[in-house]
């Protein structure tokens, strides 16, 4: 790997932690990535415009002034404020580039090019470097130039057309799906090409798009339309092909029950006490439930209507029922199952005011999985020490 800066900023160690990431993202596909990197031990250095730094640190939700959404993203990174227009700056960066290992950016393509810092100038100057680009619409195509957030490609994706209720206003996905899942690609590509330059020695270009990455995860959406040639539309909380697959009221709330096969079917009748589920042809397979799911929703939450998740939830259980909870966001995050896989870790705001954040879904058993994370970076706050370490605290920057 890259004879990468020595800094550990408080890092933990990880499987990644040789490895020196460069990151010009801002807001959150580009940021999402490298946070995954720097979970997993790799150093993060943030390069971001003098005039303000990400644009992330204007968007709330805040805290005496400070930004949690940027905050939670860049956890555990490093900052330096760069005008890839002026000279010395430039020079600064391309010091950093010299011993990075991978570059991650989201720009328009064409940005970096202009700035003299396209794929073909860097791979003919740092042929090692590993080069991802995450933008709206990806390198080619039509419209490769077009700007593109997060709402836009889950409404071009089709994301927003199987999500919601029938006949409902048009509904985004409750988390910005689109960014974040072009972060994780970002992440894949990166790793891949990690692994190629292992056998290679030569870096390559990670192109990822927002878009893309959502006709990615149609999956049932498009094995249906490829059958049937009608395009899918939203069937609020129930599963298009499994039944029952759903979320179903009961005294007090709601819960889900996840019958995916005959076995299960038979084994929520017996739970529930109704018998008479097994004999019913409309509900004998799961294309005839399926065909009666609406039907079958009736039965069900009539019967569930008789007592609250709390006495439900125990029995489906004990008859293996794959079931849950609908709980909202306080109440996930405070789930036993979920702090026992330390999904909910400590870290800071710049400021170093205490922050809760998700934590890292990737468990290796070679590595410790930290219950807290450094905090983020305040705008430009490690400029002297990287310009130390990279021998140019004499150009007086």
């Amino acid at each position: 790997m890259s004879d990468a800066p020595s800094d550990t900023a408080g890092r933990h160690p990880g499987p990644l932690d040789d490895l020196l990431v460069i990151d010009l993202s801002r807001v959150l596909a580009g940021p999402y990535a490298t946070m995954v990197l720097s979970d997993l031990g790799a150093r993060v250095i943030k390069v971001e415009n003098p005039a303000g730094g990400d644009d992330s640190r204007q968007i709330g939700p805040f805290k005496e002034g400070e930004s949690a959404y940027f905050a939670s993203i860049n956890r555990g990174k490093q900052s330096i404020a760069l005008d890839l227009k002026a000279p010395a700056d430039r020079a600064v960066f391309e010091a950093l580039l010299a011993r990075a290992d991978v570059l991650v950016e989201n720009y328009r393509p064409g940005v970096m090019a202009r700035l003299g810092y396209g794929w073909p100038a860097l791979h003919l100057r740092y042929p090692r470097l590993i080069y991802a680009a995450a933008s709206g619409f990806g390198q080619t195509g039509p419209d490769a130039h077009k700007a593109a957030y997060d709402m836009v490609v889950q409404a071009m994706g089709g994301i927003m057309s199987v999500t919601g209720w029938p006949g409902g206003a048009p509904t985004r996905v409750g988390t910005s799906i689109g960014d974040i899942t072009a972060g994780l690609f970002t992440v894949i590509g990166i790793l891949s090409a990690l692994h190629d330059r292992a056998r290679t020695g030569s870096g390559q270009f990670v192109d990822v798009a927002m878009l893309d990455g959502q006709i990615a995860i149609l999956e049932n959406a498009v094995a249906r339309y490829a059958v049937s040639g009608v395009a899918p539309g939203p069937l609020g909380a129930r599963h298009p092909s499994i039944t029952p697959f759903a979320a179903y009221a009961c005294q007090g709330g709601h819960i889900v029950i996840a019958a995916g096969n005959d076995a299960l079917f038979a084994a929520l009748a017996a739970a529930l006490d109704m018998p008479v589920l097994l004999t019913d042809p409309r509900f004998a397979s799961n294309a005839a439930r399926s065909a009666h799911a609406e039907e079958l929703a009736a039965l069900l939450e009539a019967r569930l209507a008789e007592a609250p998740p709390a006495v439900w939830l125990p029995r489906l259980e004990a008859a293996g029922v794959p079931c849950g909870p609908l709980q909202n966001v306080a109440e996930a995050l405070a789930h036993p199952q979920v702090r026992a896989r330390n999904m909910v870790i400590e870290t800071a705001f710049p400021s170093g005011a205490p922050l809760i954040a998700a934590g890292n879904p990737v468990k290796l058993s070679g590595h410790h999985d930290p219950a807290s994370r450094p905090p983020a970076p305040a705008l430009d706050g490690d400029r002297a020490a990287i310009l130390k370490e990279l021998g140019l605290k004499e150009l007086g920057l």
